[in-house]
């Protein structure tokens, strides 16, 4: 290498060298002053569902462990995929985060043909913030004028009538959409399936008659349900729930024998996002999850709070992935 092109290099390798601790200094500042101004959690769904529930019962709590406030954004569209979208581009400095999804991080990756961004690429996990069975749901009206009073009556009656009633969800891909799809399925039955976006409009056009059923999240269907607006038949979970032991599971109902698919919520961040700050955001979440009033709160509506680690939540995700991409291929389901 001639002298003036070597005295270059060295040149060049020195300043990089000096920039590297600056660089990172900064960083770890930013982190370690973090947050300094309010922070988003996107919503990728409607207002009114689980996961908007969910959301906005854990941003005050961070918003008093952080002195700053944590403010819900909701950006429904595509079955969560259009705010995932939004979080996963944005910049990885702890200011926008996703309450993410079984939808939007274990289901849509197999039920679309491609997404816009990489589920487990592009994001941080931060902590799984609770799950929740979902629970079949049917106009009561709807249900005493075709006689139906339980899961059984549903199954007869949709055998023998294919695409006269109407299946709404919260989206494609989500666990509403997928546990109508999987009982489908396994019931030999055939319902027309309608997406929303989001649990709340789909409960409103349920409660007004215009859809016949849905396996809704029980957080936000159980008011409705106490209400007498919607008549339930079971939870979609393997056990029952303690939020409403009356009600039977799918796979006690019968015959469903060994249906189970239950929902999740969890907290999420761009990737690259400092561990510090991740670290710390899941460190809080627990403790607001674990505090005995939002607990029985949370557990009174049917969620069961978490709080686990980023690592362990990021195994739990890989494992889910695995789990919907098979009941995907077995239920047939598609994008509507």
């Amino acid at each position: 290498m001639p002298l003036i092109q070597r005295r270059r290099f060295i040149t060049t390798l020195a300043c990089i060298s000096a920039s590297l601790p600056s660089a990172l200094l900064a960083q770890t500042s930013a982190a370690n002053t973090w947050p300094t101004k309010p922070v988003r959690i996107v919503v990728p769904f409607a207002p009114g569902g689980t996961t908007d529930i969910l959301a906005r019962a854990l941003a005050p709590e961070l918003g008093k462990a952080f002195g700053q406030t944590f403010i819900i954004d909701n950006k429904p569209g595509a079955g969560g995929n259009l705010g995932a979208d939004m979080v996963a581009k944005s910049p990885a400095d702890g200011y926008t985060l996703l309450m993410g999804t079984v939808g939007t991080h274990g289901i849509n990756q197999s039920l679309y043909p491609k997404l816009p961004f990489d589920p487990i690429k592009d994001f941080a996990p931060i902590t799984l913030v609770a799950g929740v069975p979902n629970v079949l749901v049917m106009n009561p009206a709807k249900a005493q004028a075709l006689n139906i009073n339980s899961t059984a009556d549903l199954i007869r009656y949709a055998r023998a009538n294919p695409g006269k009633l109407n299946m709404a969800s919260s989206g494609n891909g989500t666990s509403i959409h997928l546990s109508g799809e999987l009982f489908k399925s396994m019931t030999g039955t055939f319902m027309v399936h309608f997406p929303y976006r989001g649990s709340g409009p789909a409960l409103l056009d349920l409660i007004g008659g215009t859809m016949d059923l849905m396996f809704d999240n029980l957080p936000s269907a159980l008011p409705q349900i106490k209400a007498g607006k919607l008549k339930a038949f079971a939870v979609t979970s393997a056990q029952r729930s303690a939020a409403i032991p009356e009600l039977p599971s799918i796979a006690e109902a019968g015959p469903v024998k060994g249906f189970d698919a239950s929902s999740w919520f969890g907290l999420l961040a761009p990737a690259g996002t400092p561990a510090d700050i991740v670290n710390r955001l899941q460190q809080e979440s627990a403790k607001a999850m674990s505090a005995p009033a939002l607990k029985e709160r949370l557990q009174s509506q049917g969620a069961i709070p978490s709080g686990m680690p980023p690592a362990e939540f990021a195994a739990y995700i890989a494992a889910e992935t695995k789990k919907w991409a098979v009941v995907v291929k077995n239920s047939g389901a598609k994008v509507d």
